[in-house]
């Protein structure tokens, strides 16, 4: 699944307000009791693992010059959420970066 949210800013800063608010993630995801843990392997990529209802996901979210790229691999037994999963990144992913 991937998700492009534009935005107008620096690469630098679209990266700084990540990083900043990196740990509100989980806080959006519904049931309350999801873990997020985020890692940057290089400077333009922060790694994501949602741990929620035994179920664990992977993704990463890539900064480019015009937009920031969430790319999520959901399991085929949570193809269903898709939409719902899309619309939440979507949503939280301009709160994140600044650009809602």
């Amino acid at each position: 699944m991937r998700v492009a949210i534009p935005h107008d800013k620096d690469r630098a800063t679209i990266r700084n307000r990540l990083r900043a608010k990196s740990h509100k993630i989980q806080d959006n995801i519904p049931g309350g009791a999801a873990e997020v843990a985020t890692d940057w392997p290089s400077e333009d990529r922060m790694n994501l693992t949602v741990s929620a209802m035994g179920q664990q996901v992977r993704g990463h979210v890539d900064v480019l010059d015009d937009e920031v790229v969430f790319e999520m691999d959901l399991p085929p037994a949570l193809a269903f959420i898709q939409p719902m999963v899309e619309g939440a990144i979507r949503q939280q992913g301009q709160r994140l970066i600044g650009s809602d």
